[in-house]
C-alpha cells in the first residue's frame, strides 16, 4: 500500500520536473526570438521604412520569457516538493502571459508593415 502512494507520488514529482524542463527550455529560446525580432525591427526603422514600439514591447516580453525560465530553473533545482510546485506553477503562468504579449507584439508588428507609410506633402512650384 505504501509503495503505491510513494509511486504515485514519484510519478507525479516526475510530471512536474518534465513541465518545469519543458517551459524552461521554451522560454530560453523565446528570449533568443525576441532578441532576435528587436535586432530586425532595428533594422527596419534604420531603413526608414517603419517606426513602432513593437520592439520595445518585445524587451518587456523578453524580461517575461526571461522571469519564467529562471523560475522553471528554481523549481528543477528545489528540494522541496512544495517549493518546486509553486514555482512551477509562478513560471507557468508567466510564460502563458508572455506567449499571450507575443501573438499581440506579432499582430502589432503585421498592422504597422501592412500599412503603407505616410508620403511627405508636396510643394507647389513657384
Amino acid at each position: 500500500m505504501e509503495g503505491e502512494t510513494s509511486g504515485q507520488g514519484d510519478s507525479d514529482t516526475h510530471l512536474e520536473q518534465d513541465i518545469s524542463i519543458h517551459i524552461f527550455t521554451v522560454s530560453s529560446a523565446m528570449v533568443g526570438v525576441c532578441l532576435t525580432v528587436i535586432g530586425l525591427i532595428r533594422v527596419v526603422i534604420t531603413l526608414g521604412r517603419a517606426d513602432t514600439l513593437a520592439d520595445d514591447f518585445l524587451a518587456g516580453d523578453a524580461l517575461l520569457f526571461l522571469v519564467s525560465c529562471l523560475l522553471s530553473y528554481c523549481a528543477l533545482r528545489s528540494r522541496s516538493v512544495r517549493r518546486m510546485h509553486r514555482l512551477e506553477k509562478i513560471a507557468d503562468g508567466i510564460f502563458i502571459l508572455a506567449m499571450i504579449g507575443m501573438v499581440i507584439i506579432c499582430a502589432l508588428i503585421t498592422y504597422n508593415i501592412s500599412i503603407p507609410p505616410e508620403q511627405p506633402p508636396v510643394k507647389a512650384a513657384l
